[in-house]
């Protein structure tokens, strides 16, 4: 099986829904939060942006500890800031993909802070969480979108918005 194709063309499909996404991001609703426990709408898309070099991270090193300090989370404020940042870490992500081999999957990869271990899977497993978090987070913000009447782009086919009736 080559894995790495696979996720290559996943990761790349879910670059280009996420694009449009943030294609039509609304910068005056970047405080917005549906909750006082919910993420602020600009970290969230943030957050997406940014899990798009993930493969990179995985595949170059053993583990990431938060408590290190060696992460800090982007600080990003407009529409233009999110699109350059997607694409700028979907061009790492795919990159590191195409480096690796089907061996390098089967490594393991440790998410940590301050040295405790919050989860350990192999790189393969860890590559497959991150594609998981885009959709889950991309999910979150139609969420957010729909709240504020944003129209939705489809995501794996038209949405309400986009659909002929």
């Amino acid at each position: 099986m080559d894995t790495l194709s696979q996720f290559k063309n996943e990761l790349e499909a879910e670059y280009q829904t996420t694009r449009k996404f943030f294609e039509t991001y609304p910068e005056e609703k970047n405080n917005f939060a549906p909750h006082e426990k919910s993420m602020k709408m600009l970290p969230l898309a943030t957050h997406i942006a940014e899990i798009f070099e993930w493969p990179n991270t995985m595949l170059s090193t053993s583990e990431l500890d938060f408590g290190s300090g060696d992460y800090q989370p982007k600080q990003l404020s407009t529409r233009a800031d999110l699109l350059q940042t997607l694409d700028k870490n979907f061009k790492f992500g795919k990159e590191a993909l195409e480096n690796a081999t089907e061996n390098n999957l089967n490594e393991t990869w440790a998410l940590k802070n301050n040295g405790e271990e919050l989860a350990k899977w192999s790189k393969y497993e860890s590559i497959r969480h991150a594609l998981n978090q885009i959709t889950h987070h991309r999910a979150q913000l139609g969420v957010y979108y729909r709240i504020n009447d944003i129209p939705l782009p489809g995501s794996y086919g038209p949405s309400a918005d986009h659909q002929a009736f």
